[in-house]
């Protein structure tokens, strides 16, 4: 499994990818936004490791950058901010989980393994025709890159 490791702190990096390479992980390693864009772009990973504190390209703008382009790999969002509302920012940003700093590294792990079971299930492809997208996936369509809001009988015939 292949895994990029998004992380401007070269202690967390070191730390976190050699967890991760004691796992048999393979690591890729971006220190800034622009960078994780980038390799997340041109390389299919598994899942996404993502400081929310980049340089160039925070973390959370890189993640609905990513989620606004439909690339669906999991995300985990790694930071030192606690509050219940980064928790909320992020994870409605398209995070699927979402850990804070200082790492615990069973934990982080753990939260891995539980991310891939659940992203293993296959996942519907989106449906195009002309202008019109079906994800039936998350149930939405939209016209012109604009979401639809339909009833589900509306979906339904769809």
């Amino acid at each position: 499994m292949r895994i990029l490791l998004v992380e401007d702190d070269e202690g967390i990096a070191k730390v976190v990818t050699a967890a991760l390479a004691s796992q048999h992980y393979k690591v890729d390693l971006a220190t800034d936004g622009d960078e994780g864009i980038a390799l997340a772009e041109i390389f299919k990973y598994d899942l996404i490791l993502l400081d929310w504190m980049l340089p160039k390209l925070k973390g959370i703008d890189l993640c609905k950058q990513l989620r606004n382009a439909r690339d669906r790999t999991p995300i985990i969002l790694l930071t030192a901010q606690d509050t219940s509302t980064n928790k909320v920012e992020a994870l409605d940003a398209g995070a699927d989980d979402y850990l804070v700093k200082p790492l615990d590294i069973p934990e982080l792990l753990a939260r891995i393994r539980a991310v891939l079971r659940r992203s293993s299930t296959p996942l519907l492809p989106v449906l195009e025709w002309g202008l019109l997208q079906l994800d039936p996936s998350n149930c939405q369509v939209s016209y012109d890159q604009e979401l639809l809001h339909l009833t589900p009988k509306d979906m339904g015939l769809l």
